[in-house]
Protein backbone atom coordinates (compact mmCIF):
# COMPACT_ATOMS: atom_id res chain seq x y z
CA UNK A 1 0.00 0.00 0.00
CA UNK A 2 1.67 3.22 -1.35
CA UNK A 3 0.54 6.92 -0.83
CA UNK A 4 1.82 9.54 -3.13
CA UNK A 5 0.66 13.53 -4.42
CA UNK A 6 -0.35 16.01 -2.23
CA UNK A 7 -3.66 16.78 -0.50
CA UNK A 8 -6.18 19.40 -1.54
CA UNK A 9 -7.96 21.04 1.71
CA UNK A 10 -10.99 23.43 0.31
CA UNK A 11 -11.33 26.74 1.85
CA UNK A 12 -14.29 27.51 -0.71
CA UNK A 13 -15.85 25.90 -3.60
CA UNK A 14 -12.81 27.48 -5.78
CA UNK A 15 -9.83 27.93 -3.59
CA UNK A 16 -7.79 25.04 -1.39
CA UNK A 17 -5.00 24.66 0.67
CA UNK A 18 -1.93 22.31 -1.43
CA UNK A 19 1.59 22.17 -1.69
CA UNK A 20 3.77 21.39 -4.49
CA UNK A 21 4.26 17.81 -4.62
CA UNK A 22 3.48 16.01 -8.28
CA UNK A 23 3.23 12.79 -6.95
CA UNK A 24 6.09 11.48 -9.47
CA UNK A 25 8.31 9.99 -6.32
CA UNK A 26 5.42 7.97 -5.41
CA UNK A 27 4.01 6.59 -8.73
CA UNK A 28 7.64 5.59 -9.66
CA UNK A 29 7.75 3.70 -6.12
CA UNK A 30 4.16 2.29 -6.83
CA UNK A 31 6.04 0.72 -10.63
CA UNK A 32 9.05 0.11 -9.16
CA UNK A 33 7.29 -2.21 -6.30
CA UNK A 34 4.79 -3.54 -9.35
CA UNK A 35 7.86 -4.77 -11.54
CA UNK A 36 9.56 -6.87 -8.75
CA UNK A 37 6.15 -8.38 -8.40
CA UNK A 38 4.05 -6.75 -6.01
CA UNK A 39 0.45 -6.34 -5.97
CA UNK A 40 0.24 -2.42 -5.35
CA UNK A 41 -2.98 -0.31 -4.05
CA UNK A 42 -2.02 3.24 -4.61
CA UNK A 43 -3.56 5.80 -2.91
CA UNK A 44 -3.22 9.16 -4.65
CA UNK A 45 -3.89 13.00 -3.87
CA UNK A 46 -5.04 15.06 -6.78
CA UNK A 47 -1.92 14.34 -9.70
CA UNK A 48 -1.63 15.02 -13.89
CA UNK A 49 0.06 11.00 -13.72
CA UNK A 50 -1.02 8.37 -14.34
CA UNK A 51 -0.11 4.52 -14.65
CA UNK A 52 -0.92 1.41 -16.59
CA UNK A 53 0.49 -1.10 -14.75
CA UNK A 54 -1.58 -4.34 -14.49
CA UNK A 55 -0.55 -5.05 -10.91
CA UNK A 56 -1.30 -1.18 -9.71
CA UNK A 57 -4.86 -0.45 -8.32
CA UNK A 58 -4.96 3.15 -8.28
CA UNK A 59 -7.08 4.95 -5.32
CA UNK A 60 -7.92 8.59 -6.15
CA UNK A 61 -8.45 10.85 -3.36
CA UNK A 62 -8.39 14.85 -2.65
CA UNK A 63 -7.69 15.49 1.18
CA UNK A 64 -6.03 14.31 4.05
CA UNK A 65 -9.73 12.86 5.49
CA UNK A 66 -10.37 10.70 2.26
CA UNK A 67 -6.81 9.59 1.59
CA UNK A 68 -7.22 8.30 5.60
CA UNK A 69 -10.18 6.12 5.13
CA UNK A 70 -8.66 4.71 2.10
CA UNK A 71 -5.19 3.58 3.33
CA UNK A 72 -7.26 2.42 6.57
CA UNK A 73 -9.27 0.02 4.34
CA UNK A 74 -6.05 -1.53 2.82
CA UNK A 75 -3.47 -1.37 5.48
CA UNK A 76 -4.25 -4.54 7.27
CA UNK A 77 -3.93 -6.82 4.42
CA UNK A 78 -0.98 -5.13 3.04
CA UNK A 79 2.54 -6.43 4.23
CA UNK A 80 4.51 -2.98 3.26
CA UNK A 81 3.35 0.79 3.73
CA UNK A 82 4.94 3.29 1.88
CA UNK A 83 3.56 7.22 2.75
CA UNK A 84 5.12 9.15 0.21
CA UNK A 85 2.36 11.37 0.07
CA UNK A 86 2.88 15.00 0.96
CA UNK A 87 -0.44 15.34 3.28
CA UNK A 88 -1.21 18.34 4.10
CA UNK A 89 0.01 19.12 8.24
CA UNK A 90 -3.65 21.69 8.28
CA UNK A 91 -6.88 22.27 7.21
CA UNK A 92 -9.45 25.16 7.16
CA UNK A 93 -11.77 24.07 10.21
CA UNK A 94 -14.77 24.97 8.01
CA UNK A 95 -15.04 25.67 4.13
CA UNK A 96 -17.09 28.21 3.23
CA UNK A 97 -20.28 26.82 0.71
CA UNK A 98 -19.91 29.73 -1.73
CA UNK A 99 -17.12 31.71 -3.02
CA UNK A 100 -15.20 33.97 -0.52
CA UNK A 101 -15.42 37.34 -1.86
CA UNK A 102 -12.78 39.93 -1.10
CA UNK A 103 -14.64 42.70 0.69
CA UNK A 104 -11.86 43.54 3.41
CA UNK A 105 -8.62 44.02 3.38
CA UNK A 106 -7.43 41.54 5.57
CA UNK A 107 -8.69 38.01 5.55
CA UNK A 108 -8.11 35.31 8.47
CA UNK A 109 -8.59 31.65 7.87
CA UNK A 110 -8.92 28.62 11.03
CA UNK A 111 -6.70 25.99 10.44
CA UNK A 112 -6.76 22.60 12.31
CA UNK A 113 -4.65 19.68 12.37
CA UNK A 114 -4.93 16.84 9.91
CA UNK A 115 -4.74 13.14 10.90
CA UNK A 116 -1.33 12.02 10.80
CA UNK A 117 -1.96 9.23 8.65
CA UNK A 118 1.53 7.29 9.31
CA UNK A 119 1.60 7.62 13.12
CA UNK A 120 -1.97 6.51 13.50
CA UNK A 121 -1.53 3.75 11.67
CA UNK A 122 2.27 2.72 13.13
CA UNK A 123 0.08 2.45 16.20
CA UNK A 124 -1.70 -0.69 14.69
CA UNK A 125 0.99 -1.97 12.67
CA UNK A 126 1.77 -6.00 12.94
CA UNK A 127 4.37 -8.12 13.19
CA UNK A 128 5.68 -8.94 9.73
CA UNK A 129 4.59 -5.73 8.58
CA UNK A 130 7.10 -3.44 7.23
CA UNK A 131 6.48 0.73 7.45
CA UNK A 132 8.03 3.39 5.51
CA UNK A 133 7.93 7.33 5.80
CA UNK A 134 9.06 10.18 3.72
CA UNK A 135 10.91 13.71 5.46
CA UNK A 136 11.22 16.28 3.10
CA UNK A 137 13.56 18.54 5.64
CA UNK A 138 14.74 22.43 5.15
CA UNK A 139 16.92 22.15 7.88
CA UNK A 140 18.20 19.91 10.89
CA UNK A 141 17.40 16.88 8.05
CA UNK A 142 18.90 13.92 10.05
CA UNK A 143 17.08 14.85 13.43
CA UNK A 144 13.94 15.31 12.05
CA UNK A 145 14.11 12.46 9.87
CA UNK A 146 14.97 10.22 13.08
CA UNK A 147 12.34 11.63 15.42
CA UNK A 148 9.79 10.93 12.84
CA UNK A 149 11.33 7.44 12.62
CA UNK A 150 10.71 6.51 16.04
CA UNK A 151 7.28 8.91 16.88
CA UNK A 152 5.57 6.91 14.29
CA UNK A 153 6.55 3.84 14.54
CA UNK A 154 8.24 3.53 11.55
CA UNK A 155 10.88 0.92 9.55
CA UNK A 156 12.54 3.32 7.22
CA UNK A 157 12.63 7.16 6.38
CA UNK A 158 13.61 8.39 3.14
CA UNK A 159 14.81 11.50 3.53
CA UNK A 160 15.33 14.61 1.34
CA UNK A 161 16.23 18.06 1.74
CA UNK A 162 15.46 21.14 -0.23
CA UNK A 163 18.88 22.02 0.62
CA UNK A 164 19.97 19.59 -2.11
CA UNK A 165 19.70 21.07 -6.05
CA UNK A 166 17.42 18.68 -7.79
CA UNK A 167 15.72 17.14 -5.33
CA UNK A 168 12.06 17.26 -3.98
CA UNK A 169 9.10 18.78 -5.76
CA UNK A 170 8.81 19.47 -9.19
CA UNK A 171 11.83 17.74 -10.14
CA UNK A 172 12.28 14.34 -11.95
CA UNK A 173 15.31 13.74 -9.98
CA UNK A 174 15.53 12.98 -6.25
CA UNK A 175 18.74 12.70 -4.07
CA UNK A 176 17.81 10.47 -0.56
CA UNK A 177 19.55 9.26 2.36
CA UNK A 178 17.38 6.16 3.68
CA UNK A 179 17.32 6.05 7.75
CA UNK A 180 16.92 2.92 10.03
CA UNK A 181 17.10 2.64 13.44
CA UNK A 182 20.65 1.24 12.91
CA UNK A 183 22.73 3.03 10.22
CA UNK A 184 21.91 5.53 6.92
CA UNK A 185 22.82 5.32 3.54
CA UNK A 186 22.89 7.96 1.41
CA UNK A 187 22.67 8.03 -2.14
CA UNK A 188 23.68 10.56 -5.50
CA UNK A 189 21.30 12.24 -7.15
CA UNK A 190 19.59 9.86 -9.26
CA UNK A 191 16.12 9.86 -11.44
CA UNK A 192 13.54 9.53 -9.59
CA UNK A 193 12.85 6.21 -11.35
CA UNK A 194 16.24 4.77 -10.16
CA UNK A 195 16.04 6.37 -6.76
CA UNK A 196 12.37 4.06 -6.52
CA UNK A 197 14.55 0.84 -7.27
CA UNK A 198 17.19 2.00 -4.86
CA UNK A 199 14.09 1.78 -2.17
CA UNK A 200 12.33 -0.66 -3.70
CA UNK A 201 15.29 -2.94 -3.41
CA UNK A 202 16.55 -1.77 0.15
CA UNK A 203 12.98 -2.93 1.49
CA UNK A 204 13.05 -6.15 0.08
CA UNK A 205 16.78 -7.10 1.04
CA UNK A 206 15.24 -5.88 4.64
CA UNK A 207 12.26 -7.86 4.67
CA UNK A 208 13.28 -11.34 3.27
CA UNK A 209 16.99 -11.12 3.74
Amino acid sequence: MLTAGPTYEPIDPVRFIGNHSTGKMGFALAEAFADAGADVTLVSGPVNLKTLHPQIHTVSVMTADEMFAEVQQYAAEANIWVFAAAVADYKPKQAAATKIKKDSDSFSIELVKNVDIAATLGKQKKPGQFAVGFALETNNELAHAQQKLQKKNLDMVILNSLQDAGAGFKHDTNKISIVERDKITNFELKAKTAVAQDIVRTIIERMYA
